[in-house]
C-alpha cells in the first residue's frame, strides 16, 4: 500500500475530528462541565480513597473529567473542565497539549490538579495562560494503589492525579500544556 502524504494529512486531521467528537467538544453550557466534574471526582474518591484526604487539603482543585490525546509523530490534546474552591466551581477552562516526538496512537483518560498552596492557586487564577512544567508532581496510581497526602504535599504545590486511562499511546515525546479560562 502506497501512502500519500495527502491521505496521511487526511488520515490524521479525520483522527483529530473523531477524538473531537468524543471529547464532547462541541457540548455547551457549564451544567454540562459540571456534571462531568461531579461524576469524575466520585469515580476518582471511590477507586482512590487516599485522594479523599488530599482533596480536603488542597485550597483548590482542576477538574478535567475528559482528556483525548492522539499522535503520529505530532500530536496533540484537548479538555475542558471547572476549577473547584471549597467544593465549589468558580471557573472553567480548557486544557490544550502539543507533544512532538516518536508517538502513535490515541487515549482518554482524567486528570485532576491540587493545589496545594493557596500560593499555586492564586499563580494559577492570575495567568492568562497557564503552562504545567517542572512544578508539578505527577501520581498515577494504579487500581487499588493508596495515594497518601502526607507523602505527596510536601513535595510540591501543585499535584496532579492522572487515571480512568483508555486507549493506547506509545513513544518518547517533547510536550507543553497550557490551561486557559473560558466562557462555555
Amino acid at each position: 500500500m502506497n501512502m500519500t502524504r495527502r491521505k496521511l494529512t487526511l488520515s490524521l486531521g479525520a483522527m483529530g475530528a473523531l477524538t473531537a467528537c468524543g471529547n464532547g467538544v462541541g457540548s455547551t453550557g457549564s451544567s454540562t462541565i459540571d456534571a462531568r466534574v461531579d461524576s469524575t471526582l466520585s469515580q476518582m474518591y471511590y477507586q482512590f480513597p487516599g485522594t479523599v484526604d488530599l482533596g480536603k487539603k488542597a485550597s483548590g482543585m482542576l477538574v478535567m473529567p475528559l482528556v483525548t490525546e492522539a499522535g503520529l509523530g505530532l500530536g496533540g490534546a484537548y479538555g475542558r473542565g471547572a476549577l473547584r474552591v471549597g467544593g465549589v466551581t468558580v471557573d472553567y477552562y480548557s486544557m490544550v497539549k502539543g507533544t512532538g516526538g516518536l508517538q502513535i496512537g490515541a487515549q482518554q483518560y482524567a486528570h485532576v490538579l491540587f493545589f496545594m498552596t493557596q500560593e499555586a492557586l492564586s499563580n494559577f487564577r492570575r495567568s492568562p495562560g497557564w503552562a504545567a512544567g517542572a512544578n508539578i508532581e505527577y501520581a498515577t496510581p494504579e487500581k487499588g494503589e493508596t495515594l497518601a497526602a502526607e507523602t505527596t504535599t510536601s513535595m510540591s504545590p501543585v499535584i496532579a492525579v492522572i487515571f480512568g486511562q483508555s486507549g493506547l499511546r506509545l513513544g518518547a515525546t517533547l510536550e507543553g500544556t497550557k490551561y486557559t479560562r473560558i466562557i462555555p
